[in-house]
């Protein structure tokens, strides 16, 4: 299969949205009042059979914005450090954080013949919350992601394998997940990228993909 073939295919997949992976780490639940601390974004591409891969992993920490809400519970249950030298010296505002990820996600979305970005989160609907908030903030025009739609895994890995623990749901598809890792949001981005990989390529290799595009007439997948 040419590049082109697979550019197509990625465009016809999704219905021109480029699924990129988020996982955003945030002081509360609140996305208008709690700060954003860690935001990671994992763009898939796809190769000459068909099947989602991930592509490199891209994080930011972040440091709250002004006047943001911290709560100690979050902290406590994210194992962040908002004091750490580490992580004073790399986190950036969030306004550098969404211009580090929309930079390289817009790329890929050109490159792949693809219209815009389409979000996929393990309960998509709080990263989503959280990431649209700070594009308001931010003041950005030029949001790539798709503002409402999205693709949630808690939901997928529940009709795939019957679990809806981002834990639990890479373990059903055979997927290391190392609980000391989890709740950084490169990590839990990766884990989630692998895990909506392995149920679209799953369901493919299943018929259900070529079915349903040669019915849409294309013939030689």
């Amino acid at each position: 299969m040419s590049d082109a073939s697979t550019r197509e295919l990625m465009a016809q997949r999704f219905r021109g949205y480029l699924p990129v992976v988020v996982d955003i780490e945030t002081g509360g639940f609140n996305a208008a009042t709690d700060a954003l601390l860690e935001v990671a974004a994992v763009p898939l591409t796809m190769d000459e059979q068909g099947n989602l891969l991930p592509l490199e992993t891209l994080s930011f920490h972040v440091v709250p914005f002004a006047g943001a809400n911290v709560e100690q519970s979050a902290l406590d249950f994210t194992g962040i450090d908002l004091d750490s030298p580490f992580r004073q010296q790399i986190a950036v505002s969030e306004k550098e954080a969404l211009d580090g990820l929309f930079k390289p996600i817009r790329k890929t979305i050109k490159s792949h013949g693809c219209t815009r970005a389409i979000l996929v989160g393990h309960n998509a609907a709080f990263d989503h919350g959280f990431l649209n908030a700070a594009i308001q903030r931010c003041g950005i025009k030029r949001n790539p992601f798709h503002p409402f739609s999205s693709f949630d895994t808690a939901t997928l890995s529940a009709l795939a394998y019957g679990q809806t623990v981002l834990a639990r749901a890479c373990q059903a598809a055979g997927i290391d997940f190392d609980n000391a890792e989890a709740h950084s949001a490169s990590y839990d981005t990766e884990r989630t990228a692998a895990l909506f990989c392995a149920i679209v390529n799953r369901f493919k290799d299943l018929g259900g993909w070529h079915l349903a595009m040669r019915e849409q007439g294309f013939e030689d997948i």
